[in-house]
């Protein structure tokens, strides 16, 4: 291979670390030798072999394709990406440009070469996130975060923490100051006495965290938080037992022991696998149906709390779904319905799909940065109505 393809392959594979892609010196092998395998005399044939090589799941497939094309266009692209795209960068407010757009921005921006000469712009970078970066970190939306963010944010999904109040279970332990006597323990301490009567044993009811069950949306229109979602998920797997996760989007998929692996990127390659209707359509109805009829009997006992993670908007209208979500609302202790839409002041329950799920919830809380993720554990620890009569009046306002 001539050398100024093979370094040009090597810019694209550092661009694509950059961009979030685990991209190491193995990938960048195995393109060259797929590059020389296929040749460069055919541009779909050369995208190919490269999205073989480079893309493993389906999340990363929109920011390889997008750095392809903006990498590739043009062959001088490393020299002039500095001019072209930093002035855009700075004067386009961050919130109104698309997030991949971003993250191949930042990506593309770092693999370009310094300016030679007395005169050099200077940009100060923090590579130390501070308690203010912090704090504006917590309150960033996914949805805006650049490629940097986003790794600094899902190390610390990776040390979030969710506690549950613990339920009072069947099952009793040994309690000096317990409300109940334990007759069998009373009567072994008397034979140990030599029949004489005894301290009487005490014993009280065992606590314990209820089952959690996440059912999380993975279609198209949740596409920009269900990465960041499901690297919740697996923190949350591997912080506690008795933890059940399911994603669907025109069917249900039980991804349990899939995010079982500690390394949080095998488990993620996992449920890509697993998964195939990734970023397609939504029929919240349909999953809910086999998820009552299949999962209910063996994940919703002992009191489980269900985090249902949607933004409600459905391909079937609603149809069948107010019926599922009653049944799937009875079945549990607690329904907690996360929406990312709800990060918009003007939110009103306008579509049909989140008027049928509404009624049936016992709190509706936005899920779009890590503050909402971080007050979660306020809404799993406070019980409230069945059915939360704020909801109720709001739904009928709304109307």
């Amino acid at each position: 291979m001539q050398g100024g393809l093979a370094i040009n392959l090597m810019h694209f594979a550092r661009a694509l670390r950059a961009a979030g892609l685990p991209v190491g010196p193995g990938k960048l092998l195995q393109a060259v030798e797929a590059v020389e395998a296929v040749g460069i005399g055919n541009r779909a044939d050369f995208y190919w072999a490269l999205h073989a090589v480079f893309v493993n799941r389906r999340d990363q497939r929109e920011v390889f394709d997008q750095a392809f094309h903006v990498f590739w266009r043009n062959p001088d692209i490393l020299k002039r990406m500095m001019g072209m795209m930093l002035p855009t960068i700075r004067t386009e407010s961050p919130d109104t440009q698309d997030p991949l757009s971003r993250r191949v921005a930042d990506a593309l921006r770092g693999t370009a070469p310094e300016a030679e000469g007395p005169e050099k712009s200077e940009i100060e970078i923090d590579a130390a996130f501070t308690v203010s970066a912090q704090e504006r970190l917590q309150e960033k939306d996914f949805e805006t975060m650049s490629a940097a963010e986003m790794a600094e944010a899902k190390r610390m999904l990776a040390r979030i923490a969710l506690p549950v109040a613990e339920v009072t279970t069947r099952r009793h332990r040994p309690d000096p100051q317990g409300p109940r006597v334990d007759p069998r323990a009373t009567l072994r301490r008397m034979l140990r006495s030599g029949g004489d009567l005894a301290d009487l044993a005490r014993r009280s009811r065992r606590t314990r965290p209820p089952p959690l069950v996440v059912l999380c949306d993975i279609s198209g229109s949740m596409t920009r938080y269900s990465r960041m979602l499901l690297h919740f998920m697996h923190a949350v797997s591997n912080d506690r037992d008795r933890v059940h996760s399911f994603v669907f989007g025109t069917r249900l998929t039980n991804i349990t022991r899939h995010l079982r692996h500690k390394d949080v990127d095998v488990a993620l390659d996992a449920v890509s696998a697993a998964v195939a209707d990734w970023s397609g359509g939504t029929r919240i109805g349909t999953a809910l149906h086999a998820f009552n009829r299949t999962w209910v009997r063996r994940v919703l006992g002992q009191g489980a709390v269900v985090l249902l993670i949607t933004d409600g908007l459905d391909r079937d209208a609603g149809e069948g779904l107010a019926a599922e979500a009653e049944r799937l609302h009875k079945s549990c202790r607690r329904l907690v319905w996360l929406n990312p839409l709800l990060r918009w002041e003007g939110f009103a329950p306008k579509s049909s799909g989140i008027r049928a799920l509404l009624p049936h919830v016992d709190d509706f809380r936005p899920v779009h940065n890590l503050n909402s993720l971080a007050g979660l554990a306020d809404a799993l620890n406070r019980d409230g109505p069945r059915r939360a009569e704020s909801l109720r009046k709001w739904l009928k306002e709304a109307a």
